[in-house]
């Protein structure tokens, strides 16, 4: 089998975790290194694939091959603007976190070096997620992300690391299983038209019936909901992120909650259409509530690591509201959202991150004054708050605009509820700046030190791209564009066209 694109590029971190793990276990600065440069070579060359997509289109990396026949299961790996997006993004964040995570990892219940080895694995299994063009390949996948983040907060996370651990993997198993009643399901429907096969290219041409189309969609959309997080399936999450490590926590929230909402777009859009029309009404107020739920509650902690995972909570119901509003401009800015939102909350995470192992406490009432002390950690902290509250000009913004314009189109009122969650957005921000960096300089603050030349290394890429690309998002805009239009097109739904009132001397 001749190794394509997309499979040297899901081998590389495989190979680095690898090569982490058989470094002797004295030698942790050799362990961080190897990971290290297994990230940026794996970087570099999704850089290089993203280019010539950008060029030549998907077909260049296109992959199909028979894996177990019996199934109609294949390995088969393919890109469109969907999935390259969220292979950058991966391939971005992880070198980021190692940098940030250097000595995250040294008060952990194992080595450091397993600390890197499952990043990277996280990493190849995350990127053949949004490559997989066959949905048992997708499924394999989609649990296996469970094993590297299960170990991630279970073995270097807080006091109360193996609660969140076990929570997370429980909820996360029970989404899989009644996935999996669906991709059983689905072959049992691809039996029944001739040769069985998981290939989504056969997939979408299958005739299933209603009922059997809803039943099956319920089982993909519960699995992706908890992934999400969506209300009320989320109460994993502020425990997951509380406990981990910052670098942890950009992962699970930046790359590993976002397969829930690709898979939404990919699978449930992609392969019930209909279904999907028929539970759009339903989703639309869940996404509503977990707008608004998300943002309440974030408001009321006390905690800096949970307050930020409540808001990725609201920023999720944006997310699912611009999929399902069904429109090509609120699709378009869900996924520019998911790798906004994957920018702005690693910065906040990781300028989190330093703030906490300096003070040694995450609870928002042990600091006050940090502005006065630490000018530049201050000074991050308030731009990676203001980009998640989408202020004008930073990335998040445009993403979010293009939501609630998209959803306004088709559901006026959710969208005018749901612009609640933009003053919530403010207020939680705002309030957790205040209450933390301003003020008297409080008591075990005043000799906080100020982020040093490694820290700044790891935020200075994400705050580029946030500036740049609330600038200008044309670029990646231009990516989406083709994939929404595809799944717009499955879907059978049009945009409406602008209604233009006409003056009495034009009658």
């Amino acid at each position: 089998m001749n190794i394509g694109w997309l499979t040297l590029l899901l081998l590389l971190p495989f190979v680095g975790a690898i090569a982490t793990m058989l470094v002797p276990k004295a030698k942790a600065l050799t362990a961080k290194q190897v990971a290290l440069g297994f990230s940026l070579v794996t970087l570099v060359l999704t850089v290089v694939v993203a280019i010539g997509y950008h060029r030549n289109g998907a077909a260049d990396y296109a992959e199909t091959h028979t894996w177990i026949k019996a199934f109609g299961a294949h390995y088969a790996l393919g890109l469109d603007g969907l999935g390259i997006v969220m292979v950058v993004l991966t391939a971005l964040l992880s070198p980021i976190v190692i940098i940030a995570s250097w000595n995250d990892a040294s008060h952990g219940r194992w080595s450091e070096k397993s600390f890197f080895a499952w990043i990277l694995g996280l990493e190849a299994l995350s990127i053949g997620v949004f490559s997989a063009t066959d949905v048992f390949l997708f499924y394999v996948l989609f649990e296996a992300t469970l094993i590297p983040m299960y170990f991630l907060i279970g073995g270097f996370g807080g006091p109360q690391r193996s609660y969140a651990a076990v929570k997370f993997l429980l909820y996360s198993l029970l989404g899989g299983l009644l996935m999996l009643a669906s991709v059983v399901g689905l072959y049992v429907v691809s039996a029944k038209h001739g040769a069985p096969s998981y290939l989504l290219s056969d997939m979408v041409k299958l005739d299933i019936g209603q009922n059997t189309e809803r039943w099956l969609f319920l089982g993909f959309f519960f699995a992706f909901a908890v992934k999400a997080p969506m209300v009320p399936f989320h109460t994993w999450l502020p425990d997951a992120a509380g406990e981990a490590t910052p670098g942890t926590s950009v992962l699970l929230v930046g790359i590993l909650d976002k397969i829930g909402t690709f898979g939404m777009i990919r699978f449930c859009l992609g392969l019930f259409p209909n279904a999907s029309q028929w539970a759009t009404p339903v989703i639309l107020v869940l996404a509503l509530i977990s707008v608004l739920y998300g943002a309440l509650l974030a408001i009321g902690q006390t905690d800096i690591k949970r307050l930020i995972a409540y808001t990725s909570i609201s920023h999720f119901g944006f997310i699912v509201m611009g999929i399902f509003a069904l429109t090509s401009q609120g699709l378009t800015g869900s996924t520019l959202y998911m790798f906004n939102h994957g920018l702005s909350t690693a910065a906040l995470f990781l300028v989190a991150g330093y703030l906490i192992s300096r003070r040694g406490s995450a609870r928002i009432a042990d600091y006050g004054g940090v502005e006065k002390v630490a000018p530049v950690l201050a000074g991050t902290f308030l731009f990676a708050g203001l980009s998640s509250l989408a202020l004008p000009g930073l990335s998040p913004f445009i993403s979010e605009f293009m939501v609630l314009a998209g959803t306004f189109s088709r559901h006026k009122v959710i969208a005018v509820i749901a612009v609640l969650g933009i003053v919530l957005a403010a207020l939680y921000i705002l309030l957790m700046y205040q209450r933390t960096m301003t003020g008297p300089v409080r008591d075990g603050i005043e000799k906080l030190k100020d982020l040093n030349p490694r820290e700044v290394l790891a935020i200075a890429p994400l705050v580029i791209l946030i500036i740049g690309l609330g600038i200008f998002p044309k670029p990646i805009v231009d990516i989406i564009k083709p994939a929404v239009d595809s799944t717009m097109q499955r879907v059978g739904v049009t945009d409406k066209a602008p209604q233009i009132p006409v003056t009495e001397g034009q009658k």
